[in-house]
C-alpha cells in the first residue's frame, strides 16, 4: 500500500498546521483506521499473507515518515527496514512503539487542552447562550447587513454554540467569535456598540468561570510537555534488532 491508499489529499490538507502533535496524531488515526479496513478484505492463504506484510510495511513507512516530517522524536528517528526484511515480529514491535509514543502524546494533548479552555458549569452556559441569542437577533435584524455576510455570521454564532455544548469551552473560540463579530469595520452598523457589550459580557462570563475553575483546584503546571521517551530506557530511538540493516 501506498500513501494515497492511506490518506486522501483532502485529509492531509486538513491536518492542523499549527500544531505537530495533533496532526501527527490525526494522521496516524487515519492511515490505522484505512489499514485495517484493508486487512478485514484479506483471508489467510499465502497470497493475501504476502498483501497482508506489504500493507503492514506500508503503514509502518508512511507513519515513521510522517514522524519525520512533523518532528515527532524520537519516533522519527526509526528506521523503516526493507520489505525483504520485513516481518510480523517486526511489525508486532514497531506497533507497541507507535501506541507508546501515541499514548504520551495524547496524555500531553489533553493537559495543554485544559490550560486552554475552561469548565462552564451550567448556570455560566445559560448565561452566554442568553448574550449569545441576543447577538444572533442582531444579526437576523440587521437590516443594513448583506445576505452573504449575515449567513456567515450566523455560522460562526452556531459554531460558538456548538463549542458551548462541550464539557469545556476553548478560550480561542471565544477570541474567534469576538474578531468575527466586530472585526469587520461596519458589519453591525449602528447595533455594534450592543454588540460590543454582549461580547463583552460573554467574556467578563468566561473569566469568572476560570477563576471559578482555579479556585476549586490547584493550578495546572506551567512547565512544558514531558520529552516523548522511548518504551525501553536502554534504547536510544530505533526499536528494532541491531542485526536487522537499515
Amino acid at each position: 500500500m501506498m500513501i494515497f491508499d492511506f490518506i486522501t489529499q483532502d485529509e492531509m490538507d486538513d491536518l492542523p498546521d499549527d500544531d505537530p502533535q495533533e496532526a501527527f496524531t490525526q494522521f496516524v488515526e487515519i492511515t490505522r483506521r484505512r489499514l485495517a479496513e484493508y486487512l478485514t478484505t484479506l483471508s489467510e492463504d499465502e497470497n493475501d499473507w504476502h498483501k497482508r506484510t506489504e500493507a503492514q510495511h506500508g503503514f509502518m513507512n508512511v507513519v515513521v515518515a510522517a514522524a519525520k516530517r512533523f518532528e515527532i522524536q524520537p519516533l522519527a528517528a526509526l528506521s523503516v527496514p526493507r520489505a525483504t526484511k520485513f516481518d510480523s515480529d517486526v511489525y508486532r514491535e514497531f506497533r507497541s512503539d507507535l501506541d507508546h509514543y501515541l499514548t504520551q502524546i495524547l496524555l500531553n494533548n489533553s493537559a495543554r487542552a485544559k490550560r486552554d479552555s475552561v469548565l462552564l458549569s451550567p448556570e455560566f452556559k445559560s448565561t452566554i447562550r442568553v448574550y449569545v441569542f441576543n447577538l444572533r437577533e442582531l444579526v437576523e435584524n440587521n437590516k443594513d447587513m448583506d445576505d452573504g455576510k449575515r449567513r456567515d455570521l450566523l455560522k460562526h454564532l452556531t459554531d460558538f454554540e456548538s463549542a458551548l455544548e462541550k464539557k469545556r469551552l476553548n478560550l480561542l473560540a471565544v477570541t474567534v467569535l469576538a474578531v468575527t463579530l466586530l472585526g469587520t469595520p461596519g458589519a453591525l452598523g449602528s447595533s455594534v456598540d450592543v454588540a460590543g457589550k454582549l461580547i463583552s459580557n460573554i467574556i467578563r462570563a468566561v473569566g469568572e468561570a476560570r477563576v471559578h475553575e482555579d479556585a476549586t483546584r490547584r493550578l495546572p503546571s506551567t512547565a512544558p510537555p514531558l520529552a516523548i521517551t522511548g518504551p525501553r530506557p536502554s534504547e536510544t530511538g530505533s526499536t528494532m534488532d541491531d542485526d536487522i540493516p537499515f
